[in-house]
C-alpha cells in the first residue's frame, strides 16, 4: 500500500513539474499568434489599416480629388494635328468661322478617315443669318475678355499682360486629333517629357516600319486595337498603359466614341463618355475637353494651381496657406463651384487666367 502511495506521489510531482513547461510552451505560442496577429494589422497590404471606421462616416466624408498631373500632360491632349513631331508641320489657314462658348470650336480630324469637321466659315453662312452680334472665331475671346473683366475688375490688368493664345484666333484654328491627343496623355502619365516623347516616337514607328521618312503617320484607332499587348508594350508602354491605349482604340474603331459626337454633343455628354476610358480621369477629361476641343466653358475644381489662383484673387494670403494641409488648402470645392458660376461661359478662359494670377507655368499648356 505504501508503495502505491508513493507511486501516485511520485507521479503528481511528476505533473506539477511538468504543468509550467506546458504553460510556458502555450504563452510563448500565444506570443506567436498575438505577434502574427498584429504583423498582419500592421501590414501595408492588409485590407484592415487602422481602427475600423464606421460606414455611415466613411460613406458621408468626400474624398479629396486626385493630385494635378504636370503640365506637360495638358500640353499633349491639346497638340494640334499639325505640330510638326509627325505628319507635316503645316499650320492651318486662319478662317473666321462661326464659333460657340459652350460647344467645340476646334476644328477636329477624323482619326480613321481624316475627315475634317468644324464650324461653318463666315463666309459661307447666309447673309440673312448674319448679324453684327454674330460669334466667330475672331471675336469670341474678346467677348469671353470683356465678360470676366465686367465680374471681376482685378483680372483687368492680368488679362492686359498676358495674351490668351488658346482661344485667339490662331489657337481656335489649330486643327485636333481626337484619338491621337488622348493616346499621347496616356502615353505621358507619370513619366519625364523627355521619357514620353521616347515612347510616343517608338509607339509611332511600330506602325510606319519600312518608312524611312523623318515624319510618320500616327495610327489610327482600328491599327492599334489590331495590335497586341505585347506588341504595344515594345514601344516602351507599360502593361497596365498598353491595355488604356487599346481600349481607348477600341472604343473609337467600335463606333463608341466618334469625332462627329466629340464636336456636336453637350460638355455633359463628352465627359460622360470618355470618363468611361480606362486610363483617363476627371482632370485628363477636363484638360481634353478645354485644351484640345476647345471649349470655352469647362471648369476644373481638381486643379490645385486653380484653386491657388483663385484664392488670391479673393485677396487670401496663398503663401500662408500653402502650409496647410489638405487638397482644398487654398479655397473649399463649394466656393470655387459657386465663384466660377459668375463667368459662365467662359470659365475655360478664367480657368486660364486663374493660373495666370499666382505665375502658375501654364506655357506648356498651348503651342
Amino acid at each position: 500500500m505504501s508503495s502505491r502511495r508513493s507511486s501516485r506521489l511520485s507521479t503528481a510531482a511528476a505533473t506539477e513539474k511538468s504543468e509550467p513547461a506546458t504553460s510556458t510552451v502555450v504563452n510563448q505560442s500565444k506570443k506567436r499568434k498575438n505577434s502574427e496577429l498584429e504583423a498582419v494589422k500592421l501590414s501595408p497590404n492588409s485590407k484592415d489599416d487602422g481602427p475600423a471606421t464606421p460606414k455611415k462616416k466613411r460613406a458621408s466624408k468626400k474624398a479629396p480629388p486626385p493630385v494635378t498631373p504636370t503640365p506637360a500632360l495638358a500640353k499633349l491632349l491639346a497638340m494640334p494635328y499639325s505640330s510638326g513631331d509627325i505628319d507635316d508641320s503645316t499650320p492651318p489657314p486662319l478662317t473666321d468661322r462661326l464659333a460657340v462658348p459652350n460647344g467645340t470650336n476646334a476644328p477636329l480630324i477624323s482619326p480613321e478617315t481624316h475627315r475634317l469637321i468644324s464650324t461653318k466659315p463666315l463666309d459661307q453662312v447666309s447673309p440673312s443669318k448674319k448679324t453684327n452680334g454674330t460669334t466667330t472665331t475672331k471675336n469670341i475671346l474678346d467677348d469671353a475678355l470683356a465678360h470676366l473683366i465686367k465680374v471681376e475688375p482685378k483680372l483687368k490688368p492680368i488679362i492686359e499682360k498676358h495674351p490668351c493664345h488658346c482661344f485667339s484666333v490662331e489657337g481656335l484654328a489649330e486643327e485636333i486629333d481626337p484619338f491621337r491627343s488622348l493616346v499621347s496623355g496616356i502615353i505621358s502619365q507619370q513619366v519625364s517629357g523627355a521619357a514620353a516623347k521616347s515612347i510616343k516616337a517608338k509607339f509611332v514607328t511600330l506602325f510606319n516600319e519600312g518608312d524611312e521618312s523623318q515624319t510618320h503617320t500616327f495610327p489610327t484607332p482600328s491599327q492599334v486595337a489590331s495590335k497586341t499587348i505585347e506588341v504595344l508594350r515594345t514601344a516602351g508602354l507599360s502593361q497596365r498603359k498598353a491595355e488604356y491605349v487599346q481600349g481607348l482604340a477600341q472604343k473609337f474603331s467600335g463606333g463608341e466614341i466618334t469625332t462627329e459626337m466629340l464636336f456636336s454633343a453637350s460638355y455633359e455628354e463628352v465627359f460622360g463618355e470618355l470618363i468611361k476610358v480606362r486610363g483617363l480621369g476627371k482632370w485628363s477629361v477636363e484638360m481634353f475637353a478645354c485644351f484640345g476641343l476647345k471649349r470655352m466653358d469647362v471648369f476644373s475644381t481638381g486643379d490645385l494651381g486653380v484653386q491657388r489662383g483663385m484664392a488670391a484673387l479673393a485677396g487670401r494670403d496663398v503663401s500662408k496657406l500653402k502650409g496647410k494641409g489638405g487638397k482644398w488648402k487654398y479655397m473649399s470645392e463649394k466656393e470655387m463651384e459657386e465663384t466660377a458660376e459668375k463667368f459662365k461661359p467662359y470659365r475655360s478662359v478664367f480657368m486660364w487666367y486663374c493660373w495666370r494670377v499666382e505665375e502658375v507655368d501654364i506655357s506648356t499648356f498651348e503651342q
